[in-house]
């Protein structure tokens, strides 16, 4: 059964970290792109970043780059994003995907999803 299972999230005041980590199962891990998405109240499902399967090459969203980081763990099967400097639009239900493969997919596409995590950004 093909499964992904993010951390809790939390509530962050403004300008904190907070590090999610997401658990595959049930598929090869390694094989994929790894992709992290989130949705904020009353908005659509945005594209937050995205992990080569080489670990090496990533992608962000303009709004988080130079502020989060995507990783990967492909002996554990875990993805992590770690959110520094974090701001209140960027509150939102975060929930990690998984991608395509590489060379027959964009590091953008998705198909599997986890329930998701609350991340909420407060003074």
């Amino acid at each position: 059964q093909v499964q992904l299972v993010e951390s809790r999230g939390g509530l962050v005041q403004p300008g904190g970290s907070l590090r999610l980590s997401c658990v595959a199962s049930g598929f090869t891990f390694s094989n994929y792109y790894m992709v992290w998405v989130r949705q904020a109240p009353g908005k659509e499902q945005e594209w937050v970043s995205s992990i080569h399967t080489d670990g090496r090459n990533t992608y962000y969203r303009d709004s988080v780059k130079g502020r989060f980081t995507i990783s990967r763990d492909d002996a554990k099967n875990m993805l992590y994003l770690q959110m520094n400097s974090l701001k209140s639009e960027d509150t939102a239900v975060y929930k990690c995907a998984r991608g395509g493969r590489p060379g027959e997919s964009s590091p953008y596409e998705r198909d599997l999803w986890g329930q998701g995590t609350q991340v909420t950004v407060s003074s």
